[in-house]
């Protein structure tokens, strides 16, 4: 009798243990989502006493005109403007890469949509697209909806790892100016969080680089939300796991513009084949065992990558091939938008057609994945095989980027052996972290465009090849193939269509480069050159603007959240 009921009073105490546990997970949960709507709350008083205080001001100088002077006249108070928050997570947001073009496109664009400037009718591409049925109601009765309500109330905060200075504010958006030429409605309200001293937690990691980052990313957002908590969290960046935080704990809408998932199912097959790449070292590829190991790590890494982005309300994304791999990832997600990158290809088409010189360019970043080692292969191999053609006397590759660090550094001086040891260091030239006008005039002189990324998930350095009139030779795979260069050219089989050239293997580029040389200026060149041209405009700033536009309008994303606290916390 007495064991018995010593067993009743155990499992009664683990029953009252486990209740105790689960009630201290549920309060500390709801205290977590009152601790950041307060900080929302807190932003949004200090934006509507700034509101006060301009408006305020306005009419002190209105009252005080005076004769021979122009009269001030009271801007048109809205106690709200600023209060409906979206805030960007994009660590190295004055960087000027195409990520970064995405996020100050993406701003210019919520500007215009605060300044009443809806979609409009696209260009000569889009003719007869029309807006969707929902966008056409909604833009007819405006008044009622509080999507657009929350268009006319925004304001936007940038997450960075920058250092702030007094000058910060002012010199990126010069830069972003200079840059990309683009410029921010004055209207929008952009107020920047420096998290300068929590920068290391994007340090890479030799080991379990994917986790270990992945939860630096976490405990980054955790960071940044401490200090303003927006209503919308939009991720430019693809860190995914940075959703839970915004979302399950920040109590956040969450947006995402997805230039490349994390993992994918092309980085399982490499393990799964035991290939080796820039991300699976040939040592893992060479003992079965280790390889199983990671391929378990990859899998499990999967399907938690699959949870977190299922928490996004909005997935956007830049190719087709990036949306088929976040669709198989992402099985529980609602609808992924194709959203193609901004490319500025309204300057670039100002280049000449004509008089291009004997030159190959590159453009991409000096990062493993862009493989530049396989151009100055295939570049070698069509010295070898010139056969003393004159199209190929004095032919020259430009590779032009930028280097992020000392990593990329030793990778050009890498390049730089591997150059010479080919035999081609007179032919080859590295043009390194030269500014935009240096690019454009390199792009209208060259002849030929070079991309050799396996599985690159979009190639905006492509499009702009293209734009600027190169005949572009893409990697058969990825964005390139899937949505750049959707007819490519043959030199066996004529096509009036084609618009550049695909190719994966040295000798492969080295053919049909030297093809595209041997033809020179001929009439089946020059129209694959103006092809290209006019398919690049599918990829322009204007083209991205209205779909972002578009999108953002049509769906929930502006609908707020209900909240998910007691009355008791009010």
């Amino acid at each position: 009798m007495h064991t018995m009921l010593g067993d009743f009073d155990l499992f009664h105490y683990i029953k009252a243990a486990l209740l105790a546990l689960v009630a201290t997970v549920f309060i500390a949960y709801q205290q977590t989502r009152y601790h950041f709507y307060h900080t929302r709350e807190a932003f949004i008083k200090y934006q509507r006493e700034q509101n006060k205080a301009k408006f305020s001001n306005a009419n002190d100088k209105s009252k005080k005109g005076s004769k021979g002077k122009k009269k001030v006249t009271p801007v048109d108070f809205n106690e709200d403007d600023g209060t409906f928050v979206v805030g960007f997570f994009h660590p190295y947001c004055s960087s000027g890469g195409g990520g970064e073009r995405v996020l100050w496109k993406s701003i210019q664009a919520l500007g215009e949509m605060k300044e009443g400037n809806f979609v409009q009718r696209r260009s000569k591409i889009h003719k007869g697209k029309q807006p969707s049925a929902e966008l056409s109601e909604m833009l007819r009765n405006p008044d009622g909806d509080v999507r657009l309500a929350n268009c006319r109330n925004l304001a936007v905060v940038i997450y960075t790892v920058d250092e702030g200075t007094p000058e910060y504010d002012s010199e990126v958006l010069k830069k972003v100016k200079e840059r990309f030429s683009i410029d921010i409605p004055p209207s929008l309200s952009i107020n920047f969080v420096h998290l300068h001293e929590f920068k290391y937690l994007l340090d890479k990691a030799s080991r379990f680089t994917m986790i270990i980052e992945s939860l630096g990313t976490m405990n980054l957002a955790w960071c940044a939300l401490s200090v303003i908590t927006p209503h919308v969290f939009f991720d430019t960046t693809g860190c995914a796991f940075s959703y839970f935080v915004a979302r399950v704990l920040a109590g956040c809408k969450v947006a995402t513009y997805v230039h490349y998932p994390t993992i994918s199912t092309d980085m399982l097959s490499l393990v799964w084949k035991r290939r080796p790449s820039y991300n699976n070292n040939a040592q893992i590829t060479a003992n079965p065992i280790v390889s199983c190991i990671k391929l378990i790590y990859y899998s499990m890494f999967a399907m938690c990558y699959g949870l977190v982005g299922w928490l996004a309300d909005l997935t956007m994304v830049n190719s087709t091939w990036t949306k088929r791999h976040v669709e198989y990832l992402w099985k529980l997600s609602g609808r992924i938008h194709v959203v193609y990158p901004p490319v500025d290809t309204a300057s670039l088409k100002k280049l000449p057609l004509k008089n291009r010189e004997n030159m190959i360019l590159s453009i991409g970043q000096m990062r493993p994945e862009k493989d530049h080692a396989l151009q100055l292969q295939a570049f070698s191999k069509l010295l070898d095989d010139t056969n003393g053609e004159t199209s190929m006397q004095d032919v020259k590759l430009v590779l032009i980027g930028s280097c992020r660090g000392e990593d990329d550094e030793m990778r050009v001086d890498q390049l730089r052996q591997l150059a010479g040891k080919l035999k081609i260091q007179d032919s080859v030239e590295f043009v390194l972290n030269e500014p935009y006008v240096v690019l454009k005039e390199y792009l209208g002189k060259a002849s030929v465009g070079l991309h050799t990324m396996w599985n690159e998930h979009f190639g905006i350095g492509v499009v702009e090849m293209m734009a600027a009139g190169l005949v572009t030779v893409a990697h058969d795979s990825g964005g390139p193939k899937s949505d750049i260069i959707l007819t490519p050219w043959d030199p066996e089989v004529p096509n009036d269509d084609a618009t550049g050239c695909l190719a994966s293997t040295a000798d492969e580029y080295a053919t049909v480069m030297r093809e595209i040389l041997k033809r020179g200026a001929s009439s089946e060149v020059e129209r694959i050159r103006e092809n290209g041209r006019r398919s690049a405009d599918r990829f322009s700033d204007e083209v991205f603007v209205e779909a972002f536009k578009e999108t953002i309008l049509t769906t929930r994303i502006f609908k707020p959240h209900p909240r998910l606290m007691f009355r008791w916390q009010n």
